[in-house]
């Protein structure tokens, strides 16, 4: 059975564990003596990653979660007055996203082995690097994996606010070559790599398009000293869209107006690397992780409430993978904030929820 208490504690365990970003070692160890505790096979894979299984009975069920945080994430100190709220003390983000993930994750696992009943094999995976990426997802060992639904527990509001549609997302990084010169005794011997990136800079897709699609120059970085004439530029951008077809286009504009801009500027070198980062999806009635889970949350009394997002988790990437992934609420608010907080209640609805999928051999 679901024990408030224990999840309650575990959640405040991880969270004293510092996370942020790129800093994810301490957590990492921590999350696989756990697991490994409850008798799991738990191992780090060469990204990273947490990973873990447990036998079963029927097909294998993919439970997962990220490690990582955004700051101000460090010395994290819960304010907690024993009701249904835990903040922050408002000095730092609390850390719900997503260390109430992992703590659902935990005490799915024990009670399900503590009941004793029947169950389907379970697979975790806990990425790192979420939070700048989807690193982790992304250079996951999918070899080890034979899962072809995952629930991702990663969405704020409770367990029946469920990510039905995601962007599909490309990302481009611009290297333009100029020629190097001093800027007051002879720059017409140099080709400036700065200005050629500003023209390029302009001309890419950048702010809302419409209702579903967004594209945005993130970075232009370039140069070294006021007096030279800089031979380096770098720009890093992405796009993305509800809409597969949109996206594409406006790829393809983008990759059209670069090469428009190399042509004006033969004597500099431009190299675009325009990609895929995550492919979007759209959830419905009939998709094998809805198929799973709305049956699960209607006999829980809860009735799903699939809802677009115009952002990316963990979920994109398992469906490049060939899992199919259905994000799932745990009681978070406010995420990326020192305003976040936690509604317990909810985030062990979101383990009663997991733990019904998981008994449904």
């Amino acid at each position: 059975m679901i024990q408030r208490e224990r999840i309650l504690q575990a959640f405040l365990d991880l969270v004293a564990i510092d996370s942020p970003s790129g800093e994810e070692d301490a957590i990492a160890a921590d999350l696989e003596r756990r697991l490994s505790e409850l008798g799991l096979e738990a191992w780090q894979d060469s990204a990273g990653n947490v990973l873990a299984r447990l036998p079963g009975e029927g097909e294998p069920l993919l439970l997962s979660a990220h490690m990582d945080t955004v700051e101000p994430g460090r010395g994290i100190k819960p304010v907690w007055d024993g009701d249904d709220i835990i903040r922050s003390d408002g000095s730092t983000i609390l850390g719900a996203d997503n260390k109430g993930g992992c703590a659902v994750i935990l005490e799915v696992i024990q009670s399900v082995l503590e009941d004793g009943a029947s169950h389907r094999p379970v697979e975790v995976a806990i990425s790192r690097g979420e939070e700048v990426g989807l690193v982790g997802a992304s250079k996951m060992d999918y070899s080890s994996l034979s899962s072809k639904v995952a629930v991702v527990i990663d969405s704020g509001g409770p367990p029946s606010s469920i990510q039905g549609q995601a962007p599909f997302h490309y990302v481009y990084d611009i290297d333009i070559t100029g020629r190097s010169a001093h800027a007051g005794l002879e720059p017409e011997k140099g080709v400036p790599a700065v200005t050629i990136g500003a023209e390029i800079a302009a001309g890419l897709p950048q702010g809302r398009f419409d209702y579903e699609t967004t594209g945005n120059v993130g970075r232009i970085e370039g140069g070294l000293v006021r007096n030279a004439v800089p031979d380096k530029c770098v720009i890093q951008g992405e796009m993305r869209s509800m809409d597969q077809l949109k996206v594409e286009d406006l790829v393809s504009r983008a990759r059209s107006h670069v090469e428009q801009v190399k042509r004006n500027h033969p004597e500099a070198s431009i190299e675009a690397d325009f990609r895929t980062a995550y492919p979007g999806y759209r959830l419905t009635e009939d998709d094998p992780a809805a198929r799973l889970l709305y049956p699960v949350l209607r006999e829980l009394g809860m009735e799903p409430d699939p809802q677009p997002v115009g952002g990316g988790t963990d979920g994109n990437v398992f469906r490049g993978q060939g899992i199919a992934g259905i994000v799932i609420g745990r009681g978070g608010y406010n995420q990326h904030t020192k305003d976040e907080y936690l509604v317990v209640p909810e985030m062990v609805d979101c383990a009663r929820v997991v733990e019904a999928a998981v008994l449904r051999t």
